[in-house]
């Protein structure tokens, strides 16, 4: 059984232990904040993007007694199909996880004016709809930073999942923190077009490696941790993306760029549980506000002089929003 696999078991357990537990100590379903999430195209055990969300759901339920469920696309057969569905169930607020899922949510959202809808990691001008985006560009500027301090060699890697405005943040912020440091370093990027193939990452990982780049950054899911695997094999650096990832390469992974999708979530299930309603508009979300970040710096250490940089860093963009 693949790690993806096992993920996914011990997740769907986790949810069924405690929401067993939850449902018998209240006895009380009609009174309860009822959420639903439509979770992005690999769903849960991506290690990434869709865990995060599943996890800020899970200490909801927990810590302020919300009742959830998600669809995820491989089940419900298209998001749409998944979102009306959760519609039907007459959720409190339905969850639409990433930009691939806009379309279909707008669709039910036009359908069903009076649900409340959010959009995260796009933007939608529907008034049903509450949008939550990241400052990607922050935090892998931060990412840049790192990985030219960490680079011998002065090639460092980016993978993307997707060729998209939303990764391409990722990817610019990344240039532009590395070149903050050393402006003649050479830096690779490519597109994998896919978030959810692990053995792809390895390949581009790979390719990279034989190519001289000592540091990668991989924002691409679960082909991101693909590649994480694969620069530990090839005895190189890396980066991982949206939740800590370390502990998949644990001799390669030096930060992770917290998209802190958990927190968001949790946040917006704490609103609806004490105000009855959610913030309505755009809402983004950066270093300012604890939307991104990085994960603790480990495998490697950081001189006075190097940490300076990275808090320098982020005061910058803590005073410019």
């Amino acid at each position: 059984m693949g790690i993806k696999k096992i993920t996914v078991l011990v997740l769907l357990l986790m949810m069924y232990v405690s929401g067993c537990s939850q449902q018998e100590a209240t006895g009380e379903e009609d009174s309860v904040t009822r959420i639903g999430i439509m979770l992005s195209d690999v769903g849960l055990g991506d290690q990434s993007f869709s865990d995060a969300a599943f996890t800020g759901l899970a200490k909801a339920r927990d810590e302020l007694g919300v009742v959830f469920d998600y669809r995820e696309v491989d089940e419900s057969g298209s998001y749409e199909e998944g979102l009306q569905e959760l519609v039907e169930q007459e959720n409190d607020v339905i969850i639409g996880l990433g930009y691939m899922v806009q379309e279909d949510l707008e669709k039910v959202a036009k359908e069903n004016p009076d649900q409340k809808f959010v959009l995260i990691d796009s933007v939608s001008e529907l008034s049903n709809v509450t949008s939550v985006t990241f400052k990607a560009d922050q935090g892998s500027y931060l990412a840049g930073i790192m990985a030219a301090i960490t680079t011998d060699n002065n090639k460092i890697g980016f993978i993307g999942g997707d060729d998209t405005q939303i990764i391409n943040d990722f990817a610019q912020g990344y240039e532009q923190g590395a070149k903050s440091v050393n402006p003649e370093l050479d830096i690779q990027v490519e597109y994998a077009g896919d978030f959810g193939d692990d053995k792809l990452g390895e390949e581009i990982a790979e390719e990279m490696a034989d190519n001289e780049v000592d540091v990668i950054f991989a924002a691409a899911g679960f082909t991101g941790v693909g590649a994480l695997k694969a620069a530990q094999k090839q005895n190189i650096f890396a980066i991982g993306v949206d939740s800590d990832q370390y502990f998949y390469a644990e001799k390669a992974v030096i930060t992770s760029v917290m998209k802190k999708v958990d927190i968001a979530v949790f946040d917006l299930a704490q609103s609806l549980v004490e105000k009855g309603e959610i913030e309505t508009g755009h809402i983004e979300l950066g270093i300012d506000n604890n939307g991104v970040g990085l994960a603790p710096v480990r495998i490697i250490e950081l001189s006075d002089q190097e940490k300076q940089l990275i808090e320098k860093a982020k005061q910058n963009f803590s005073q410019d929003s």
